[in-house]
């Protein structure tokens, strides 16, 4: 029989609620939907061969009990798992963000606790992200940061107005999803290595007037001239990047006011992750997110101390290996017969 998602008719935080009304269902659609094909031990590696003991599992094979949390961004949380899908939805269905003042009176926590949940979300954001794009991509910058004539007088330190702030470059493909890193400077070495690292050889490139993206060896690369008031010619245009911009500056200004270097990394993964899950019913980018939890616990002393793991570069990683999280081949993994 085919499993009918509880979240599939979800509309709002209080339908969630009511589509999970207690731990038990909460931790068997977890469980499906981090196991599909049958629970996996995380002692032992083997597939299926679990049974459930109350609202946890004991692995035929070696014995061992375990929880659908572990190794994900519930472990070790005492915040029940309502009240993290709830999170999970204000999460990915406002289109700006959600500040943790407003996430704790949602959901009855602590704004403190609300800040961790928020951040480890963003960690599973980092897991989904995207890592190379392909076909027609716009190409653009911004620059993210408080403006310098709004500081006070002791605290002014720089006469230009690029200056202090970070440097963001992005590249989204149209109908498609959208990739954003962090630049040291505005250059072509900066920005050219952006663009060999995250759009495949051959696509065509748009961009804006800026030098810095003239004569890409390998992209098909086409330009408008904003400076003389030209923003499309023909199909080629920067639109579609300058609106996700304007979101994450508008977030920037109106919800977060703003976020500290350590922390960029997770912001902007943010808001690439509800920009590629735009066309998904709020559901279905529930379901979707639980899907990508495996691997993702993050402790608050690694979040404050800036040592979270590299989820985007160790996954790059153990694709061009082919070796999965245990450090076994693709494949190997035993089944039950």
């Amino acid at each position: 029989m085919q499993y009918r998602s509880p979240s599939r008719n979800v509309r709002s935080v209080y339908d969630v609620l009511e589509a999970f009304p207690s731990e038990r269902v909460c931790v068997d659609h977890l469980a499906r939907m981090r196991w599909p094909n049958g629970e996996v031990c995380p002692n032992c590696g083997v597939v299926g061969r679990a049974y459930k003991v109350k609202l946890r599992f004991k692995c035929s094979y070696c014995k061992t009990f375990f929880s659908a949390r572990k190794d994900t961004i519930f472990e070790e949380s005492k915040v029940p798992l309502r009240k993290w899908f709830a999170a999970i939805f204000l999460f990915t269905s406002n289109r700006k963000g959600i500040p943790s003042t407003q996430l704790a009176r949602e959901i009855s926590v602590k704004q403190e606790t609300a800040w961790f949940m928020l951040s480890r979300l963003r960690q599973v954001a980092d897991n989904m992200a995207v890592e190379i794009l392909k076909g027609i991509i716009e190409v653009d910058e911004c620059f993210i940061g408080g403006k310098e004539r709004n500081k006070h007088a002791k605290k002014k330190l720089h006469n230009n107005w690029m200056q202090g702030k970070t440097i963001v470059v992005g590249a989204v493909e149209r109908n498609g999803a959208v990739i954003t890193d962090r630049v040291p400077y505005r250059d072509r070495n900066s920005l050219q290595a952006f663009i060999m690292r995250r759009v495949y050889r051959g696509s065509t490139v748009y961009t804006d007037e800026h030098g810095a993206y003239k004569r890409l060896p390998q992209h098909k690369h086409k330009n408008t001239n904003h400076s003389i008031g030209q923003y499309v010619n023909g199909d080629v245009h920067t639109q579609t990047i300058e609106s996700f911009w304007a979101i994450v500056k508008r977030a920037h200004k109106g919800i977060y006011h703003q976020w500290s270097q350590k922390h960029c990394d997770l912001y902007l993964r943010e808001f690439e992750l509800r920009w590629n899950l735009r066309r998904l019913p709020d559901g279905d980018r529930l379901d979707v997110f639980l899907q990508h939890v495996n691997g993702t616990r993050l402790t608050y002393e690694d979040l404050k101390h800036g040592q979270r793991k590299q989820l985007r570069k160790r996954k790059a990683r153990q694709l061009r290996k082919g070796v999965t999280r245990r450090g076994r081949k693709k494949g190997t993994q035993r089944r039950r017969k």
